[in-house]
């Protein structure tokens, strides 16, 4: 036993527990021997950990940290075993009072003065107050359910509460996967409404015997299946608000009867003649522009301005590159809770990728590619492999490592995207990106943009 004693005194002065310049940065830093025990452990570590040193060294290193990724994905081990460093990883610990808090680690062998492998060194930085100003940021940019930090959104978000207010019928129009549906709850939880019912149907998914039974409801006996009463949508939704969605794909035969039910506000249940009064907010939604299908003659003229008496368009993500980042977020918050797993983030790689696609599919396409990461990821950050294939790197310059390159990316993206907005008005876009004029034309030739052939006041020459 005694032997032992000597032994362990001479290995911590090998490895010394408390070194003056460690103590002095701010970030932790600890190291372990080859047995998983911890060596050193400096005064910022202790501060971060709330485990004070003298309880931390000669302990195994996953009982001090209790990290997410300390046995599925332990960056130590990984550096141990291919005798590579990790660089700028994320995970999660819990402190000695049971607070979980998020960190960012790099890790790198320990060597002695032989140049033998005696074990390793990790360095951590407490990311608590970033997690704490995120949530801050989503938070200023959230409106009920809807993400957005966009010029686009927030104008959205400025107006809603005045159009909540009114009774009003708003047609809303944008592509699939924009968020139609959740801007017409938003409308109808801030509206005196709210504690009524929000009734949704989608007009498109059912040919008209069928929307009509179900808009309109029928009596017993109306035909050979009825054998009792049934009340229609527009009924469920008295002094609530109803919801037609992709009412662009109706027939002519169906847009005349929502039309007198708008005018008149009564309906007809199928096999009676006695008109129901009701009163009802009337959202409707569309992926197609219904003005030119007014002027193709698919769409009643007069139904058309019935329903748009208040007019929202909802951009595409595309247009507003910007709410990336808020959503990406938002749907890692979600899927951390409904899996129960514990990712801190993407990669700044992932997040290049992210603001570079398309997304033909919109919003409901970016939560449908954090979803699939989500399965694929055993870590605490998401990967460039954990992406759809259309997304992976197809080339060795493309799997570069790279904070700059990303943020040049994104700029680059975000500065022709307002350019495009303002159709080359380059005063009004830097007003738009919130930057001096002065400092645009700087970036036009720093991120090799070409200038717009039109400015917005005279085509150059």
């Amino acid at each position: 036993m005694q032997t032992a004693r000597v032994y362990v005194t001479f290995k911590f002065k090998m490895l010394p527990s408390a070194d003056p310049i460690l103590d002095s940065i701010n970030e932790g830093v600890f190291t372990v021997g080859l047995d998983w025990r911890i060596t050193s452990f400096n005064r910022a570590a202790e501060k971060i950990t709330g485990v004070r040193r003298r309880h931390a060294i000669g302990r195994p290193c996953s009982e001090v940290f209790r990290a997410s990724v300390c046995e599925s994905a332990c960056a130590l081990k990984r550096t141990l075993a291919a005798g590579t460093p990790v660089i700028n990883a994320t995970a999660g610990i819990i402190r000695a009072s049971g607070e979980r808090i998020p960190i960012r680690l790099s890790t790198a062998l320990l060597k002695d003065a032989a140049g033998e492998v005696v074990g390793g060194v990790e360095t951590f930085q407490d990311l608590s107050r970033v997690e704490q100003l995120r949530k801050e940021l989503e938070s200023r940019y959230t409106f009920e359910d809807i993400v957005g930090r966009s010029r686009a959104m927030r104008r959205l978000f400025e107006i809603l509460p005045d159009i909540a207010g009114s009774s009003s019928t708003v047609l809303i129009e944008g592509a699939s996967g924009t968020g139609k549906e959740l801007f017409a709850r938003a409308l109808h939880n801030l509206s005196p409404r709210a504690k009524r019912p929000f009734v949704a149907v989608n007009c498109g998914a059912l040919p008209d015997t069928l929307l009509e039974s179900e808009l309109f409801g029928y009596k017993a006996g109306a035909f050979t299946d009825a054998r009792r009463d049934k009340p229609g949508r527009f009924a469920l939704a008295d002094r609530g608000t109803i919801f037609l969605d992709e009412i662009g794909d109706v027939s002519p035969a169906m847009q005349a009867r929502l039309l007198r039910v708008l005018q008149e506000r009564y309906i007809e249940p199928l096999g009676t003649v006695e008109p129901l009064k009701v009163d009802v907010r009337v959202v409707a939604a569309t992926n197609r522009n219904l003005a030119e299908l007014v002027r193709q003659g698919k769409f009643r003229e007069d139904l058309f301005y019935r329903i748009r008496v208040i007019y929202l368009r909802l951009p595409p993500l595309r247009e507003r590159r910007e709410d990336i980042p808020l959503l990406a977020d938002r749907f890692i918050a979600r899927f951390n809770r409904l899996q129960g797993k514990d990712i801190t983030g993407v990669s700044p790689e992932v997040m290049e990728r992210l603001m570079e696609h398309d997304y033909p599919g919109n919003v409901r396409e970016l939560e449908n590619i954090i979803e699939q990461a989500f399965v694929l990821c055993r870590g605490g950050l998401i990967e460039l492999r954990h992406l759809p294939p259309e997304l992976r790197p197809d080339s060795p310059e493309a799997d570069a490592p790279g904070g700059v390159l990303s943020i040049r990316s994104m700029e680059r993206r975000l500065i022709e995207a307002a350019l495009q907005r303002h159709k080359g008005n380059r005063a009004r876009a830097a007003k738009d990106l919130g930057i001096d004029p002065s400092t645009l034309y700087r970036k036009l030739n720093s991120l090799e943009i070409e200038p717009p052939a039109f400015d917005g006041r005279q085509r150059r020459r």
